[in-house]
């Protein structure tokens, strides 16, 4: 057996983490040597019963079938001595001791960030997470999230919707994904960046679980945005990890009156970053370069397009960087009825594209 077999069967015991796996290795030496151990000197580790139990419960046929099906599911399981593990993620005080990853991983998502907020968001939230991560996402920046309904989900869609990678981070097992109206979502994620997970494959979405993925949510990123939480919400317990692991949180302030805008209206009087558009955030890091080959590629494409005066002014109008319908209007001084044919033109030989907010960016 090797070291990631033992390891990541050593996983599948929910009591049994990075800091107690290092405290069993100073008594065990290796993986492999506690799988082997008796009863009675798991007890001296200083393990309880109930985790000996688990323990000795696990089988060389539970770790085969595990491995194999990860392989069949298109699964890499990665440990932290492998080197495709997030470096960032191995700075945090608890790293998951194995990750199962769909998609990939990539140098570029060390420029991620976060976002995070109510699964019962409204319109107000969701727009807005979609915009916030659409404007970041363009500008090179991986958009990490959870997952799960409401302002996960919408941060998800906007970094999709201009074609740039977005991790989530699942609380429970690839074969419990959660919730299930989001395994569509999940597999495009995964095409365009990861799905991960530290929980073995059968892990059911418990409630407990979910503080265990947010501290890999914020893990993952250089900040945490907060768009829209009450004041019981998940996406504080985020922020809470974020300031641990010394990442930076940023909220989104709401109306005053709105219990889902409570926690972040809260964040914001405790401290965090006040923002009211990606640059806010953007200005601290130094994000912007990433994207500039994307946009050099598709300007090639647009002296290839055989475009009228109108057609490339406005395309000569707009950017990497969403450009807001008004905006248009004034630049090209021009009314809705001539603009929209053209915006409609270049839509159509794919040079640009909407985004969310009546915006547009080169595609």
């Amino acid at each position: 057996m090797t070291d990631k077999e033992a390891i990541v069967a050593l996983n599948m015991v929910n009591e049994i983490g990075s800091v107690r796996l290092a405290k069993l290795l100073k008594f065990f030496v290796t993986p492999q040597e506690i799988l082997r151990a008796p009863e009675h000197r798991l007890i001296a580790s200083g393990l309880n019963e109930k985790t000996v139990a688990k323990i000795k419960a696990i089988r060389p046929q539970n770790i085969e079938r595990e491995f194999s099906l990860a392989k069949k599911s298109g699964l890499r399981i990665l440990i932290q001595d492998d080197p495709e593990y997030p470096l960032i993620l191995k700075q945090i005080s608890s790293p998951p001791l194995v990750l199962y990853v769909k998609g990939e991983i990539t140098r570029q998502d060390e420029n991620a960030l976060a976002i995070v907020g109510s699964r019962a968001a409204s319109f107000y939230g969701l727009s807005l997470a979609e915009k916030f991560s659409a404007d970041l996402a363009v500008r090179g920046v991986t958009i990490i999230s959870g997952l799960a309904r409401g302002v996960d989900t919408a941060a998800h869609q906007g970094a999709l919707k201009v074609d740039s990678r977005t991790i989530a981070v699942m609380g429970s097992g690839f074969n419990n994904i959660y919730p299930s109206q989001n395994k569509n979502l999940a597999e495009e994620i995964a095409e365009n960046g990861a799905v991960i997970s530290e929980f073995c494959l059968d892990e059911e979405p418990l409630a407990h679980n979910f503080p265990r993925r947010n501290r890999v949510v914020s893990g993952l990123s250089v900040g945490v945005l907060v768009v829209e939480a009450a004041q019981n919400s998940g996406a504080l317990i985020t922020a809470d990890f974020a300031l641990e692991q010394g990442r930076d949180v940023y909220a989104l302030p709401g109306k005053v009156d709105s219990r889902n805008s409570s926690g972040t209206n809260q964040l914001i009087k405790q401290g965090a970053k006040l923002v009211t558009c990606a640059e806010d955030i953007l200005d601290e890091y130094n994000f912007k370069a990433s994207a500039q080959p994307i946009v050099k590629n598709r300007i090639k494409n647009a002296l290839d397009a055989d475009l009228n005066q109108d057609e490339s002014a406005l395309y000569d109008l707009i950017s990497s960087q969403p450009v807001s319908l008004d905006e248009i209007v004034e630049g090209l001084k021009l009314d809705m009825p001539r603009i929209f044919p053209l915006l409609l033109k270049l839509q159509v030989k794919k040079l640009i594209k909407p985004i969310a907010g009546k915006q547009y960016i080169r595609n």
